[in-house]
């Protein structure tokens, strides 16, 4: 129900694929961005969701490839998101590097930056059976993108 312990290398790479851009956005932040005034409760539910998103990630192995199935398509749905991620970023760190572009939707998918990451580590859990790994996307997701949606909803009334 909650997995099998072991290393996943398929884990490891979703998180370099998260954790990478993460670090270059820590020195290129949009113009005006402030974390200031986030919901304390969203800010709970994330940090507790981005940590046990990323320990599920590595320590079970039930999300490594393993012989193809139907099933397989779960896994596949979940590399494409985080590769519409990678290329959200790319699109954000060739603009102009504004609020907007941070909280930008990208081919339809509202607060991209979000949600991309969120749906796809939720698919992988879906992928490997891991409840766990479902559990914890959902309450990152409640706190990751509840924030985003704050941040949004405030570009929006101000103005900026």
């Amino acid at each position: 129900m909650f997995g099998h312990w072991g290393f996943s290398y398929i884990g490891l790479l979703f998180l370099l694929m998260l954790l990478i851009p993460n670090i270059i956005w820590s020195k290129r932040k949009p113009q005006g961005y402030t974390s200031e005034k986030e919901n304390k409760i969203l800010l709970f539910f994330e940090r507790l969701g981005e940590v046990l998103t990323c320990c599920c990630s590595l320590v079970f192995s039930d999300f490594n490839i393993h012989e193809w199935t139907l099933w397989s398509l779960w896994l596949i749905a979940a590399f494409i998101l985080m590769i519409l991620y990678e290329a959200w970023w790319v699109r954000y760190f060739r603009s102009a590097r504004k609020l907007s572009d941070f909280y930008s939707n990208f081919l339809g998918i509202p607060l991209a930056g979000a949600t991309l990451p969120v749906i796809a580590f939720f698919l992988l859990g879906i992928y490997g059976k891991v409840v766990g790994m479902l559990i914890a996307t959902l309450i990152l997701g409640i706190g990751h993108i509840g924030i985003h949606m704050q941040h949004k909803k405030y570009l929006i009334t101000s103005n900026i």
